[in-house]
């Protein structure tokens, strides 16, 4: 099996089996993100993608239960390809559970309701989608690439498509200048979406992240642990999303939170409130990305 430069998955797919379809992601812009720098983006052919999940299939055989397509969007592929290699993998692992990857709202839209359909005909379960905010001046001010109208287009495509969607946000992402602004507009984007599950990241910035000029400059300043717990109470008393399955357990998040919207939220808010009072946050040193 053929690798290039470091593999990035979401942590639920800790044991899926990892074929990369595309080198890199296609937008490769977004100002807080270093993921794929180093890569120059390509769609891999077909032939060699096939003859990863040949040689997997007979290194793992009917062992492989999840399958994971990287690197940052293989829903760019056109999708009579992407049925076509669907179909093969579901040939070779017929046992499999799931067939997931990333997909930028660009490339959801992209394809039709049919296609997608098809694509989840074929074996696609499920796409996960970075919003990281709902509000449209965080999303120009970190070059996303796409409008916040565009992501709940995406969003809703899936759903109508039958494809599970998982929605990510960014805690923090809009600094301490647009605190409310994010947390208000990325509810009222979850609520128009209603995703299957829902996850909080908060924001970690490695060297070489173009963002990191605007804290030089003074232009964003980072929110601490408490100004975090004021942004996600204001999510979740503004969010409407009946039974999206919600993590903020990720290794960049100060404390961990999980549950199922809305009924879980009460719940979720006394927790906020009992880790401010006792100042319980994940220590900076032990946050990772």
């Amino acid at each position: 099996m053929i690798y290039e430069g470091t593999l990035y998955r979401p942590p639920s797919e800790a044991r899926s089996l990892i074929v990369q379809v595309t080198i890199g992601c296609s937008h490769n812009g977004c100002r807080f993100c270093t993921m794929y720098k180093t890569k120059q983006f390509r769609i891999r052919p077909l032939d060699e993608i096939k003859q990863d999940f040949l040689e997997a299939k007979e290194r793992y055989g009917n062992q492989i239960a999840k399958i994971f397509l990287a690197d940052g969007d293989a829903l760019v592929l056109p999708a009579n390809t992407l049925q076509e290699l669907l179909l093969y993998i579901h040939d070779l692992f017929p046992y499999a559970k799931s067939i997931t990857s990333y997909g930028t709202p660009k490339d959801i839209l992209r394809h039709s309701v049919r296609d997608l359909s098809r694509l989840h005909e074929a074996g696609l379960t499920m796409v996960y989608m970075g919003a990281e905010s709902g509000d449209a001046k965080i999303l120009k001010q970190i070059n996303k690439g796409v409008s916040r109208e565009k992501i709940i287009a995406a969003g809703q495509k899936l759903k109508e498509a039958h494809i599970q969607s998982s929605i990510t946000l960014i805690s923090g992402l809009g600094g301490k200048e647009y605190l409310q602004e994010h947390a208000l507009e990325s509810a009222e984007l979850i609520s128009q979406i209603k995703p299957d599950y829902l996850g909080f990241l908060t924001l970690m910035l490695e060297p070489g992240a173009p963002i990191l000029q605007d804290i030089k400059e003074e232009k964003l300043h980072l929110l601490e642990p408490d100004d975090i717990i004021m942004e996600m109470e204001l999510f979740l008393k503004h969010v409407d999303t009946e039974k999206t399955i919600f993590r903020a357990n990720h290794a960049s998040n100060y404390m961990t939170l999980k549950g199922t919207l809305n009924q879980d939220i009460p719940a979720l808010l006394k927790q906020l409130e009992i880790t401010k009072k006792r100042g319980a946050f994940r220590h900076e040193d032990w946050r990772r990305l």
